[in-house]
């Protein structure tokens, strides 16, 4: 069973995307920093929001430590290699993902679009970090990746049960189902960047 089947994504990772992110080492680890980053602000976001599901604030609280604790590793790493971190860039996958959230529906509904795009946003990271942890040359890199693999599917695996959490099991698999195919549709159109993680 391959790792896309695992996760749910339905369009894997151009092969060459490894081979061209390791020739942009410093931009690639500067997007990756920027991508911990932003996803901090989001937990929080997503907290402030909805901050009377207490499972949730309670689940999503320990993230918001933990993915500024993965900006700084990415940070130390830029540090230690003497490059340094760069202009924070647009994220076009993520902003694709964000235009297709459906307007005019309640923030009860939004919810379970919001936990299914940081679900999905957390299972592509993953399989760009498996990808780089088996094929970059660089061994440092190969565990350095191999970690934030792990922890990425732990996240993806927490969106989706926290969505179980407060929607019934079809709502979600269907919701899910459509998010997975408007991500491959936009993993389609979208040429694979030597400077993104995404």
């Amino acid at each position: 069973m391959s790792e896309n089947t695992i996760l749910g994504l339905k369009l894997p990772t151009d092969p060459r995307w490894v081979d061209i992110a390791a020739i942009s080492l410093e931009d690639i680890l500067t997007d990756h920093a920027f991508c911990e980053q932003k996803a901090a602000t989001t937990m929080i976001s997503i907290i402030q929001r909805y901050s009377d599901r207490e499972e949730l604030v309670d689940k999503l609280a320990p993230v918001v430590t933990e993915e500024w604790g993965h900006f700084r590793m990415v940070l130390a790493e830029l540090k230690k290699r003497g490059m340094h971190l760069g202009k924070q860039r647009k994220d076009d996958y993520v902003n694709a993902l964000l235009a297709q959230e459906p307007k005019s529906i309640s923030p009860e509904e939004r919810l379970l679009h919001k936990l299914c795009i940081c679900a999905l946003i957390e299972a592509r990271s993953c399989e760009r970090f498996r990808l780089l942890s088996l094929h970059i040359s660089d061994e440092k890199l190969k565990d350095f990746y191999h970690k934030f693999m792990v922890s990425e599917a732990g996240h993806y695996r927490l969106f989706l049960d926290l969505a179980r959490t407060y929607y019934e099991e079809e709502k979600v698999r269907e919701t899910w189902q459509g998010w997975l195919q408007i991500e491959k549709n936009i993993m389609a159109d979208m040429p694979p960047r030597a400077d993104r993680i995404h």
